[in-house]
């Protein structure tokens, strides 16, 4: 019952009988809070992820070159294609990347031949059990370390995949600016 309801059918925590205070208080919660989250979600059975995945490109530095927001359905070697495609053309002097193993395969060519760049794969041995720091892999992952830090990017609250990006960025900036002070 919201509050209009409450005040118009006389309901009172004081008069028995005419609602219960549960009943008048239900206007500050928050509408449709129950309904499930807005905008493109999906889920990666591989990952066991619902909802969206972040792709970062980040320098040496771990500062945030281009970010892709996407849904989880789709699978991160094409994920990386969205990221390599914005960063496509932004950073000239851009030789070298370096990604983990879930996008070797196919993903290593077609970097070459679309962009001129030689994509390394970083691979965690086989024989090496348990969390393993690995080369460069540290950078992007501290970056992410960092985003959870901002309540907005600790989850996310966003219903359209473009006001996280814009989101990511500006948390980018502060860190930046907060470096430079």
């Amino acid at each position: 019952m919201g509050a209009d309801q409450c005040h118009a059918t006389g309901a009172s925590p004081d008069r028995p009988g005419t609602g219960t205070y549960a009943e008048c208080c239900d206007h500050r919660l928050p509408e449709r809070q129950d309904d499930g989250k807005k905008g493109v979600r999906g889920y990666d059975a591989g990952k066991k992820i619902k909802g969206r995945k972040r792709h970062l490109a980040v320098d040496t530095l771990g500062l945030v070159l281009t970010v892709v927001v996407h849904s989880a359905a789709i699978q991160d070697r094409d994920g990386a294609r969205l990221v390599l495609a914005r960063l496509q053309g932004r950073v000239p002097r851009l030789t070298l990347l370096w990604a983990d193993g879930g996008y070797a395969g196919a993903l290593v060519s077609w970097v070459a031949q679309t962009t001129g760049w030689l994509l390394q794969i970083v691979k965690r041995s086989d024989d090496q059990t348990g969390f393993v720091v690995l080369p460069k892999r540290w950078i992007v992952e501290r970056t992410f370390g960092w985003f959870g830090r901002f309540r907005r990017l600790s989850k996310d609250y966003e219903e359209l995949p473009q006001t996280a990006e814009a989101l990511i960025y500006v948390v980018m900036i502060r860190l930046m600016l907060q470096r430079l002070a």
